[in-house]
């Protein structure tokens, strides 16, 4: 009698060598984790060093005069706030401020109202004019900011607007004019033109369809620019200076004043570098997903 043995599933025997060699890969799972750590503490990192001098002005802000300023720095004290008082009652911060909103909501209105059909019309109408534009555009905007201010001193000297903020609000917007017209534009290429012509076959005008089609549609990327424009007029630095003087001085220019003056000033510097940046957080905070989309998307298409 003989007994059969069942040969063996060659499925399921895997060679030795080749065992070992899968145990001494490293796991795909465990490499990408290790990726995800190292990313993290260099994010983190990062993250520490771009925060710490706005915690610094802000410890200062609220150190007493003699703690404020000590030499080695000095982290156990009372906090106290007389800077802020002092800020708003000593000085005419308050006027400094609402001319820098002024100033950064004016650029910003009049600077969508006319980017808005400038990047409809460059995203529909392709060509050699177009590109030009655009290149154009681009080299305004690429220009060294003294060779944009300096003309512009001459101009407000010239027609007396001089030291008024809507001399700065109309700088402003040249200046950031070019950046808008771009990510709008990608924003608007984004969206198909047979959109356009669908609308167009049932009557609508081309301002028909810029207004009540294409205008709703870049909800998101209109507010994704306004955000840009007036975060950049808000913080905007050299022309403000050089176009302001006393009447239309803007937040940023205050603080420039400050510094190089009596420990108290340079207190109140501190105080007023913490109001100026705090509204600048909130709105990244609250509209971040714009922010992230302008970046992500019309920012960098083509």
């Amino acid at each position: 009698m003989t007994v059969e043995i069942p040969a063996s599933d060659t499925r399921s025997s895997r060679p030795a060598v080749a065992v070992a060699d899968d145990v001494s890969q490293p796991r795909p799972r465990l490499r990408s984790s290790r990726v995800a750590v190292v990313s993290g503490i260099l994010l983190t990192i990062t993250c520490v060093l771009m925060v710490f001098p706005f915690l610094w002005a802000a410890l200062s802000s609220t150190k007493p005069t003699d703690v404020a300023f000590a030499n080695p720095p000095v982290f156990r004290y009372t906090p106290t706030f007389t800077a802020y008082v002092d800020l708003w009652q000593t000085t005419d911060f308050y006027l400094y401020l609402t001319n820098t909103l002024v100033v950064a909501v004016i650029s910003t209105l009049v600077a969508l109202v006319i980017g808005v059909p400038c990047a409809y019309a460059l995203s529909r109408y392709g060509g050699v004019a177009s590109v030009a534009l655009l290149v154009l555009a681009l080299v305004f905007r690429a220009l060294p900011r003294f060779a944009v201010v300096l003309p512009m001193y001459d101009i407000t000297r010239s027609l007396g607007i001089y030291d008024t903020t809507y001399a700065m609000a109309g700088a402003l917007i040249i200046i950031n004019q070019p950046f808008t017209i771009w990510l709008l534009r990608n924003f608007f290429a984004d969206i198909p033109k047979e959109l356009d012509e669908a609308a167009m076959v049932d009557g609508c005008t081309r301002v028909g369809v810029l207004t009540r089609i294409m205008v709703p549609l870049m909800g998101p990327g209109i507010l994704t620019a306004g955000i840009f424009v007036f975060l950049f007029a808000f913080q905007e630095y050299l022309t403000a200076a050089v176009l302001t003087d006393t009447s239309s001085k803007t937040v940023p220019v205050f603080i420039a004043t400050q510094l190089g003056q009596n420990l108290p000033l340079l207190q109140q510097a501190s105080a007023a570098t913490v109001l100026l940046t705090l509204p600048v957080i909130g709105i990244a905070f609250i509209a971040q997903k714009y922010l992230v989309a302008g970046l992500a998307s019309g920012a960098v298409k083509g």
